[in-house]
């Protein structure tokens, strides 16, 4: 049966801002994840729905065999990244424009994110933070087990880790624990399952959703990011999914998310009428079949946008 949008759905400008960014990874191939979106039905399907949506190409990244082999090269590239991810975000949100940013490694959130809460911080309300992943992206440059930046972006929101990098955003730290939320944790580190302890951090991992299912989690998580803020930044990384569904991830995890649910955490986002920005980021096409999982992402993101069943 096709899928159209719903009743409620209404008309928003969409600004498409690819990050071709894999410097935070070990994995090669998720730079290639913009283009894999880009040919996907992902246009057509905002379009359908009624959306206005304008293409601002890709954010520069610098090519790794082009850094210094020097420690930190890496950090400083994707904090200069970043920072011009940040502004951009921040101008569209400004401007009434929704960023749909696509990655790209999961690094590229502490610039979007924080752009987003820049826009926000100057109208004196806070974000909120709902992190779709099988990952916790908690860890700090002291506390990584493998140096990999795109497992340090949340840290660096809350305003721990490198100070550059933590210090993109206007508001200070860009998000508060309080308003942050974790859905479909399932692969953490003892670091950072300290941290979320130690910083009263909500997580749902797997297991809240095999015991209380989708729908309670979710409506548990739009609570908390809309509770005390002003709207909320959706960041997803595709390996929420479980990788029978979605193969082309940098670090699949088995296990997770259903395409249904998958499905309906977004139905459920849109429908609560707050979603300010979107992250769809670490799709490998070197590791999809066919393009699947870059059309997958693309019928996530609509269903976020308003896409219904009937």
């Amino acid at each position: 049966m096709p899928t159209v949008a719903s009743p409620a759905a209404s008309a928003r400008a969409v600004e498409i801002i690819g990050v071709p960014l894999d410097l935070g990874a070990s994995r090669r191939g998720v730079d290639m994840g913009p283009s894999a979106m880009r040919i996907s039905s992902l246009v057509r399907q905002l379009e359908r729905l009624g959306c206005a949506v304008r293409d601002t190409g890709n954010v520069p990244v610098p090519d790794r065999a082009a850094l210094p082999a020097v420690p930190g090269a890496f950090l400083q590239a994707i904090t200069a990244v970043c920072a011009d991810l940040a502004r951009r975000t921040a101008a569209a949100v400004h401007a009434g424009i929704t960023p749909l940013v696509l990655g790209g490694d999961h690094s590229l959130a502490a610039g979007s994110v924080a752009g987003t809460a820049t826009a926000l911080h100057e109208r004196g309300q806070r974000l909120g933070l709902i992190w779709l992943d099988a990952h916790a992206d908690l860890n700090t440059p002291d506390t990584s087990l493998s140096g990999n930046v795109h497992g340090m972006p949340v840290a660096h929101l809350l305003g721990l880790g490198d100070a550059r990098l933590a210090s993109l955003s206007h508001a200070t730290p860009a998000v508060r624990p309080e308003h942050l939320v974790y859905v479909g944790l399932r692969d953490l580190d003892d670091a950072e399952k300290a941290c979320i302890r130690q910083l009263g951090i909500r997580a749902f991992t797997m297991r809240d959703i095999d015991e209380r299912g989708l729908r309670a989690v979710m409506d548990d998580a739009v609570t908390i990011a809309t509770t005390g803020t002003g709207g909320v930044h959706l960041s997803c990384d595709a390996d929420w999914v479980d990788p029978q569904e979605a193969p082309g991830v940098g670090t699949p995890v088995r296990g997770g998310a259903t395409l249904r649910e998958a499905h309906l955490a977004m139905e459920i986002i849109h429908d609560a009428g707050a979603l300010l920005a979107m992250d769809l980021v670490e799709i490998n096409p070197i590791l999809d079949a066919g393009n699947a999982t870059a059309e997958l992402a693309a019928e996530l993101i609509a269903s976020a946008f308003g896409r219904h069943i009937l």
